[in-house]
């Protein structure tokens, strides 16, 4: 039995959700989403909010079931609430600013790097250094924060480049004379 699969997922108020066989729709404040559930994963309305249950007890069915039930979750918060990652920059002359719909990047290299913005996800620089990426879609927050964080990853020895925000990067000692 998944722990997680058992609870319902509640929907709060101004969220509408509409099941139509294994199509979940979710419209909010924010926006709206749709996904597709897998075939051995049934979804039902009930009083708490959303059950997602298995059809049969197989172990397909027993590996989806959580899963699902988190990205119902998900698709709920995010046309609710939103998410959002903050990405920090480190180093000397590195720092980032939004020029229309790109993402412009001084990190470093001989050459700036412009990334394009894509559509449902907003980025703001409030400081050069500090990068916020948001909207509703939580796959597509991390997917770009992890495209902007590869550019230039953190390096051990001075902790220069991109980095989460709450990312502890492990330190190095640097040459012995």
């Amino acid at each position: 039995m998944s722990r997680i699969g058992k609870k319902p997922v509640p929907v709060p108020q101004g969220v509408s959700v509409t099941l139509a066989g294994q199509d979940v729709t979710v419209k909010g404040p924010k926006g709206q989403l749709a996904m597709q559930l897998v075939e051995e994963i049934e979804a039902s309305q009930v009083a708490d909010g959303i059950s997602v249950r298995p059809r049969e007890d197989n172990k397909r069915g027993r590996m989806m079931w959580g899963m699902s039930r988190t990205l119902v979750a998900n698709m709920v918060k995010g046309v609710s609430e939103g998410f959002q990652t903050d990405l920090e920059i480190t180093g000397v002359g590195y720092r980032a600013s939004v020029q229309g719909s790109n993402l412009q990047l001084q990190l470093g290299y001989s050459h700036d790097v412009f990334y394009p913005i894509p559509d449902g996800i907003t980025i703001k620089c409030d400081k050069p250094t500090a990068i916020s990426v948001s909207g509703i879609d939580a796959q597509k927050v991390g997917q770009v924060a992890a495209e902007i964080r590869d550019w230039r990853p953190p390096e051990p020895y001075k902790g220069k480049g991109v980095r989460y925000a709450k990312e502890f990067i492990f330190r190095k000692e640097g040459k012995k004379k």
